[in-house]
Parts: C-alpha cells; sequence; structure tokens
C-alpha cells in the first residue's frame, strides 16, 4: 500500500498508510475548505489534535464516538474530550501523553513536541509522525517560529513539514519559510491559510520567502480535498 496524505483545509489532514489512517485537527463542518464530510471520508483508526480551539477540535468527539478510532491529545486536553464524550477506552495510554512523549499505534510512532500558541487546556502541541514505512512527518499544529525546531531536523530525517504559513494567529510567510530550514525537512506543504478572510488568501509570499532561503526544501501546495503519494527522501 502505497501512503497518501489528503488535505482537508485549514490544518485538517488524513494520512493513510499501511495498517492505520491518521486524521489531524479534523475540522470538518464550519471549515469553509473542507469539500468532504467527515461521514465520507475512510474510516480513520486514530485522530491526532494539536490543541483545544474549535477550529483544531472540530468534530473529533462525533467522530471518534461514531467510528471507535483511538485520540491522541495531551493529558489535560485528553480529559476535556473525555468529558465531551469520547470513551475512556478510546484516549491513547488511558489519558493521553505530553510533550517529548511517544507513543506506538498499529505501526505508527506519534512523538508529542511543543507549540507556542494558546489553549484553554493543556498546552498546544505538534506531532511527529513516523508511518510503518519510515515516511516521516511533522505536523506543527499552530504556532510561531521558534529556534529549537532545528532539534527535529536533528532527531528527525524529515520527509514532510505541515507547516502553519497564514499569519495572525501563526506563523506568517517569512516565519514559516524560516522554520522550513530549521526543521531541515525535504518538503513543506503549507496549512492555516485561506480559511478565512484574516489569513493569507494564498501561499505566494510563502513560496517567495522558502525560495529565497534554499533550494533544498520543495513546497508541495495541496489542494482542498487533494491526494498525495508520500515518499521518503
Amino acid at each position: 500500500m502505497t501512503d497518501t496524505l489528503t488535505w482537508h483545509g485549514h490544518s485538517n489532514f488524513q494520512i493513510a498508510a499501511h495498517g492505520v489512517n491518521i486524521l489531524i485537527d479534523p475540522f470538518f463542518e464550519g471549515n469553509p475548505k473542507a469539500d468532504t464530510p467527515w461521514r465520507d471520508i475512510a474510516k480513520p483508526d486514530l485522530i491526532l489534535v494539536t490543541h483545544d480551539h474549535g477550529d483544531h477540535v472540530g468534530q473529533c468527539v462525533e467522530i471518534a464516538t461514531a467510528t471507535g478510532a483511538h485520540v491522541c491529545a495531551v493529558v489535560e486536553t485528553a480529559g476535556k474530550l473525555a468529558k465531551l464524550g469520547v470513551p475512556g477506552a478510546q484516549i491513547v495510554n488511558g489519558i493521553g501523553f505530553n510533550v517529548g512523549g511517544t507513543v506506538e499505534f498499529k505501526g505508527a510512532r506519534i512523538t508529542m513536541v511543543q507549540a507556542f500558541h494558546s489553549s484553554e487546556s493543556g498546552v498546544p502541541v505538534g506531532y511527529i509522525v513516523v508511518l510503518p514505512s519510515g515516511v516521516t512527518l511533522y505536523h506543527a499544529g499552530d504556532t510561531g517560529v521558534f529556534s529549537s525546531m532545528a532539534l527535529w531536523g536533528s532527531l528527525y530525517d524529515i520527509d514532510y513539514a505541515l507547516l502553519p504559513v497564514g499569519g495572525v494567529f501563526t506563523m506568517d510567510a517569512r516565519q514559516a519559510a524560516l522554520a522550513s530550514l530549521l526543521t531541515r525537512a525535504t518538503r513543506v506543504v503549507p496549512m492555516h491559510w485561506g480559511t478565512f478572510p484574516v489569513l493569507a488568501a494564498s501561499t505566494e509570499a510563502f513560496r517567495a520567502e522558502v525560495a529565497e532561503r534554499t533550494e533544498e526544501c520543495e513546497v508541495v501546495e495541496m489542494r482542498p480535498g487533494e491526494t498525495i503519494e508520500l515518499v521518503r527522501g
């Protein structure tokens, strides 16, 4: 089976890999860029939530209860989601996990890393996902740029960095271009842009900023609903 990545707009991605289907920040209803209802997507095995803002939690509770998908989140956010209706048996590690921790799920290794943003429960996070095939993705969550992003490039061979570029609530084009360089990612997929009028309407500025800094990182711009094949290296 070929690993694939589907973008449902905003920060909502689905990773289909051998033996595991992962959904990240499942914001469908209320997301003007999501052209597929969550009931029509492939059934997820695992949902990763980066923080508890509504445009990231999205329909996590509904999807988890309807499909039996397990949920990954930082401890306090996992507790909040359990109170909202996610069955305790479907919370990974029973209570969630925390920054720096790694859990294994159906052959995938999920490492929780820091993000700099806000959250009513716990702290905002990102995830580094190593698929059974070895393909490695970094979903930064909502964040500004920070220098220790360089650690991810030292610890992992990141094939795809999924980075917010829209500004206002997260990194803008210039910061995200620097993040691309810091992570040493082979490819970068811009996210969290174009969803709402206040965000950057295109990736043009981001592409220009990346091109100015490095020729070693490929910008992979996805359209909402688009699926791409994932490759290593």
